[in-house]
């Protein structure tokens, strides 16, 4: 599978642009953040690290010229599963974003409790992706970091 494969099908082409960029950054870091709050429920610390994972996926491909076709349903697994094609997440990576993903989904739908355990994952995955988004831009794209 390519990104071109999926053009018309889950994704549309744009033009990726630096203040797309710095916004889905910024937005990402203060989920990131909110995620940390101990304050909050264990659901919304999830909710807001799921956020960021989102943000940095739809990042990764507005770099590549890329964004998701919103109006097809799944255009969140598409953003996390198209990762290793836009910066170059690992397979095993993709799989943990995508159990948090599910995580979230039941919490958000059925009302389950999210244990204590996949708050502390959910918010590692985020912080680990931020790094590894950065870096790849820094050396892939710098004129858009």
């Amino acid at each position: 599978m390519t990104l071109q494969n999926l053009l018309g099908v889950s994704l549309a082409e744009i033009a990726p642009d630096r203040a797309t960029v710095a916004r889905l950054l910024a937005a990402a870091s203060r989920n990131i953040a909110d995620a940390k709050l101990a304050a909050l429920s264990a659901e919304n610390r999830v909710d807001a690290a799921y956020k960021a994972i989102m943000q940095l996926s739809m990042l990764a491909l507005h770099a590549n010229g890329f964004r998701t076709l919103t109006s097809k349903p799944g255009h969140h697994q598409t953003a996390i599963q198209t990762l290793p094609k836009t910066v170059g997440v690992t397979a095993e990576q993709v799989i943990i974003l995508d159990a948090l993903r599910k995580q979230r989904n039941v919490a958000d739908y059925s009302g389950d409790l999210v244990p204590e355990s996949a708050v502390r994952a959910c918010i590692e995955s985020p912080e680990a992706l931020l790094v590894h988004v950065k870096t790849w831009l820094a050396a892939n794209r710098p004129e858009l970091a």
